[in-house]
């Protein structure tokens, strides 16, 4: 099996930062892609950022030049850097992976359990 371990979610004011981490183990010979999703109460889970084991990233318009994603490939661990966060950014943020499993070289797509951003006013 594969599991992934998120953290560093917390409380920050507005304006504040906050780094989020998130590790892979078990079951792996590669790792695709990482991504950090995020769902606030009553909205659909939307995708932040994005990361491929190639070093290419995308990230959603409305966190462009304030986030930043990066994948240890050695570690198996993505990061995601948050600064000058606002009020918006509040939400359980997911860690996903595209992992290559080592028993069957097979694909699979990971979750992790979330870790809560709450950014006040």
């Amino acid at each position: 099996q594969v599991r992934l371990v998120e953290s560093g979610g917390g409380l920050v004011p507005a304006g504040g930062f906050l780094n989020l981490s998130c590790a892979a183990s078990g079951d792996i010979f590669s790792i695709n892609a990482m991504k950090w999703y995020r769902q606030a109460p009553g909205k659909q889970r939307d995708l932040v950022a994005a990361t491929t084991s190639g070093g290419s990233v995308n990230y959603a318009n409305s966190v462009k030049g304030r986030f930043t994603i990066s994948l240890d490939n050695a570690k198996n661990t993505v990061y995601l850097q948050m600064n000058s966060l606002k009020t918006e950014d509040t939400a359980v943020y997911y860690c996903n992976a595209e992992v290559v499993r080592a028993t069957t070289r097979l694909s699979y797509s990971y979750w992790g359990q979330g870790t809560q951003v709450t950014v006040s006013s």
